[in-house]
């Protein structure tokens, strides 16, 4: 299958899963959103839940490439930090599944698999399906965390310095995450982020 047919049908999932629950959505109907076959769609994803896995990795990817550009946005650490704080709030606010995954809070309305590797009998290419791990909400803090620091220590840091850079960046990551559940008022997440690395970071 092309891949722009696999969008296209994740597209319309993610379309039917915006207006009605998971357990509501049928296959055939994504499938004819997608202006596709039922067969192809079960050809792709196997069954209901590999196409929940499907969307759930697309999603979680999505994410992860929005906080790589946040991180790569400004050239001030806090500036990045504060970035990849805002688009991790803003994007969960937006995004029914990705606020599942960073929360763990799977409402009845979405699809909720089984974040551990599933066996497959699906005949699709193993990069194409996503059988592997999806990431816990602890999964995405380390994931994050690690990218930043990746971004923000230059080659010159010695390992007590990113040590206290990796500190820094969880506890970004955590408070936006703890704005994702509990909402922050006036002045919003970037506030709460640089005054917490005000006496975190130099420079």
């Amino acid at each position: 299958m092309m891949p722009a047919a696999r969008e296209s049908l994740l597209d319309a999932a993610y379309t039917a899963l915006a207006r009605r629950p998971w357990s509501a959505v049928r296959m055939v109907d994504v499938a004819a959103a997608a202006g596709v076959s039922r067969q192809t769609l079960y050809n792709e994803f196997g069954s209901k839940e590999g196409l929940a896995r499907a969307l759930v990795r697309r999603e979680a990817d999505g994410y992860l490439a929005g906080v790589d550009r946040a991180l790569a946005t400004h050239s001030d650490a806090r500036d990045r930090l504060t970035a990849t704080a805002e688009w991790t709030a803003a994007h969960a606010r937006d995004n029914a599944l990705v606020r599942a995954m960073l929360t763990g809070c799977w409402s009845e309305r979405l699809p909720s698999p089984t974040l551990s590797a599933v066996p497959s009998s699906s005949a699709v290419p193993a990069q194409r399906r996503a059988d592997g791990p999806l990431p816990s909400p602890g999964d995405f803090v380390a994931i994050v965390r690690d990218r930043a620091v990746a971004v923000l220590s230059g080659p010159d840091v010695n390992k007590s310095d990113t040590a206290d850079l990796a500190r820094s960046c969880e506890l970004v990551v955590r408070l936006a995450l703890s704005c994702v559940a509990a909402p922050p008022g006036e002045g919003g997440v970037s506030d709460l982020v640089r005054s917490a690395l005000h006496r975190q970071l130099t420079g």
